[in-house]
């Protein structure tokens, strides 16, 4: 069987750090709470806790994205993006991508995910495709701020990552619907 197509895989290679959750776990599949409720389903829209450490000691910001590389798109569907995590936080709470973003760190800054809509979109593949996987990272990055605004794409942050990446951290949990 062929392995699945890790768009990280296209990267340069960078160190890789320690991320873990309560929510969350490479392979596990998704709780409701970080389901969509976008096509009537029951699910939260909450994003999961996440926690990391070992990261560089010449870190000076973080940032965290969520990607389905299984959407039925040719560029995958970006459910989160957070960026200017100050250097001295390790943690998100659960539902710190709100839309409002008043649970993330002070000077955090959020972009809209794919759906145009600013927060985390929840999991919401169409049903009876086979389960999606979808990637949390954590960027830790060699600048304090990145040089960009709340209205570029997370496309365009994904550029600046590579651009100031110091080491990546992440965890795929994955989720899908019966048909």
């Amino acid at each position: 069987m062929a392995k699945p197509f890790d768009p990280y895989d296209l990267l340069p290679s960078v160190p890789s750090f320690e991320l873990s959750s309560a929510d969350i776990a490479d392979g596990m599949v998704l709780d409701v709470a970080q389901t969509s409720a976008i096509f009537g389903g029951p699910g939260q829209d909450s994003s999961p806790h996440l926690a990391w450490n070992g990261h560089p000691a010449e870190t000076l910001s973080f940032a965290v994205t969520c990607f389905d590389p299984d959407a039925l798109t040719v560029s995958g569907f970006w459910h989160w993006a957070v960026y200017d995590i100050p250097a001295s936080v390790n943690e998100l709470l659960a539902g710190a991508g709100d839309a409002d973003g008043k649970r993330l760190p002070a000077g955090a800054r959020m972009l809209a995910n794919d759906a145009g809509r600013r927060g985390f979109l929840g999991a919401a593949p169409p049903p009876g495709e086979a389960a999606h996987r979808y990637m949390f990272v954590v960027h830790a990055l060699d600048t304090p701020r990145l040089d960009i605004t709340t209205e570029a794409t997370p496309a365009w942050l994904g550029f600046r990552l590579v651009a100031h990446g110091l080491a990546r951290a992440r965890l795929t949990p994955v989720f899908g619907m019966p048909a």
